[in-house]
């Protein structure tokens, strides 16, 4: 059974802020990211669904990368520079199949993810080092599949009428304990 896959992306400096957030951080913050260009993220939601029966809200920046969300003051100056030697610039990145999530941790977003095995991280790391930033970044190199939330679904919608809402967290929280004991895989 294939248990990695490799996906090609293009490199993205100072991607686009989509959120009051994203625009209160741009004026300290810098942000590279691989951008897939796919809806890989929702095809293997998908499969969360089909398999654990978590729907997963899809990530807002559809899939990708993010290799650096970093401090201006913790670059080396060299931005402008990097970026124009990489931004747009095609890049494979290959992704372990093996579905991970935070959701046995309090207060935590109840994100699914796919990482990036350490074996094939160096490119990436690598434009960091160009930058100085030799830590490896907080989250780790991943792609975010979604995040479970609880909602009531469209399709059973009827104005005025509340409606059950799919409990999305609880079962996620319910499944990642399951896998960590090994009870399913």
């Amino acid at each position: 059974m294939q248990t990695e896959i490799k996906l090609t992306g293009r490199i993205v400096f100072d991607p686009p802020d989509f959120t009051s957030k994203h625009a209160k951080q741009s004026s300290w913050k810098k942000i590279a990211m691989v951008n897939i260009g796919s809806d890989v993220s929702e095809y293997y939601g998908w499969f969360i669904k089909k398999r654990y029966n978590i729907r997963l809200t899809p990530p807002l920046r559809k899939a990708h990368i993010t290799f650096i969300n970093d401090r201006v003051s913790d670059t080396n100056g060299n931005w402008e520079l990097v970026k124009k030697k990489w931004n747009n610039k095609p890049i494979e990145i290959i992704i372990s199949l093996d579905p991970r999530t935070d959701s046995a941790n309090p207060g935590s977003d109840y994100h699914w993810w796919f990482n990036i095995p350490e074996e094939h991280r160096g490119e990436l790391h690598a434009i960091r080092l160009e930058l100085g930033l030799s830590e490896r970044p907080y989250f780790g190199l991943h792609m975010t599949i979604g995040r479970a939330v609880d909602l009531t679904p469209d399709e059973n919608f009827i104005l005025g009428v509340e409606k059950a809402k799919e409990m999305n967290v609880e079962q996620s929280i319910y499944i990642h304990k399951l896998i960590k004991e090994n009870f399913i895989s």
